[in-house]
């Protein structure tokens, strides 16, 4: 009786032990759960709620959920709530999970230097000539170096803007603008190209813009048509020039460390659904640019027609400017007009 006893209760010990092993086996791998599984991304951007880039950068975050079966969650945050475009950038060089926008003169001024010659006056003419430049082998090596020297990854390309000039007096041609004091932002490549031009350029805030032209401190300022609507400058300057003399495309970066922390089919769902909200923002951007025009013509803002031509013509003098020919590499603005089919 004593051996039979035994014998059942080694059997039940056994039965108890399998049992443990199986439920030990699958709390292990409940907790080993594929790499990359579960990711949350920081997308931070300067603009306010409700411009196309907001609007776009929604559409971003509602394909990404979808289409990584809420695997992957986007957070917002606009008018700098994640801090500086460079805090942004720190940050994503250093392995956060954030996404920012910049364009080439940043890129410039991260270290690869030849990106900044997209930012120099006049040169496209369309968007179409910035398509042709995006899809060639230049673009693609640039953007390894970007990768390679700065840890910086291009995820997509949308369109900002096309630059145009609005000022308190008359402008009809370039000599009109010798004197001028322009707001420009703060770096040297559109310093120079407004100086070309014969204006004065007057790096500020653009924040302080607005009280800059009541009070005579500047004459002028340039920007996409839709930025002029928003800050109220029609109300203080009353003369546009439509010389388009930036096609101004922005870039959304993340680092490279995070980049690679995601698997294949979460760093393609990520690039495919920018891709897919930047022919959303690009609408966008359109619509917005119409109904920016006819705001500042019905404020009462004068859009005077200009020979396009003679601005570049006039711009000439900043691809022969000893300093802007240190920064890039030998050749290179010849080599730009020629992928983009100028000459």
């Amino acid at each position: 009786m004593k051996k039979v006893l035994t014998c059942m209760l080694t059997a039940v010990f056994v039965l108890l032990c399998a049992s443990c092993s199986k439920s030990s086996k699958g709390t292990d791998t409940a907790v080993a759960a594929p790499a990359g599984k579960s990711v949350t991304v920081m997308i931070g951007y300067e603009n306010n709620p409700g411009e196309p880039i907001d609007l776009a950068c929604k559409k971003w975050k509602e394909l990404v959920e979808q289409k990584s079966n809420g695997t992957m969650t986007v957070t917002l945050y606009p008018s700098s709530q994640l801090g500086t475009k460079d805090n942004i950038i720190d940050q994503a060089v250093n392995g956060d999970a954030v996404i920012t926008l910049a364009n080439g003169a940043f890129f410039q001024d991260r270290g690869v230097k030849d990106f900044g010659i997209v930012f120099a006056p006049y040169l496209f003419n369309s968007w179409d000539d910035y398509t042709k430049l995006t899809k060639s082998d230049w673009w693609a090596q640039k953007s390894k170096e970007l990768e390679d020297q700065c840890h910086l990854k291009i995820l997509t390309s949308w369109r900002y803007g096309v630059r145009h000039t609005l000022t308190k007096n008359l402008v009809k041609k370039p000599s009109d603008l010798k004197g001028k004091k322009i707001r420009v932002p703060n770096n040297a490549i559109q310093v120079k190209g407004t100086a070309a031009i014969g204006a004065t350029p007057t790096p500020m805030s653009l924040g302080e813009v607005y009280t800059a032209l009541q009070t005579g401190v500047i004459d002028g300022l340039e920007n996409p048509l839709p930025v002029l609507v928003n800050g109220a400058y029609p109300e203080v300057a009353k003369y546009l020039i439509l010389d388009g003399h930036i096609y101004d495309l922005t870039c959304w970066i993340t680092g490279t460390k995070f980049f690679d922390s995601l698997t294949p089919d979460q760093q393609k769902i990520l690039i495919d659904c920018g891709n897919e909200a930047g022919i959303y923002n690009n609408e966008q951007l359109d619509s917005t640019t119409n109904d920016a025009l006819a705001k500042l013509k019905a404020a009462g803002v004068i859009v005077t027609d200009i020979n396009r031509e003679e601005f570049r013509k006039a711009s000439e003098s900043f691809y022969s400017d000893p300093e802007i020919k240190a920064m890039w590499s030998d050749g290179l603005v010849d080599k730009i007009r020629g992928i983009i089919g100028q000459k």
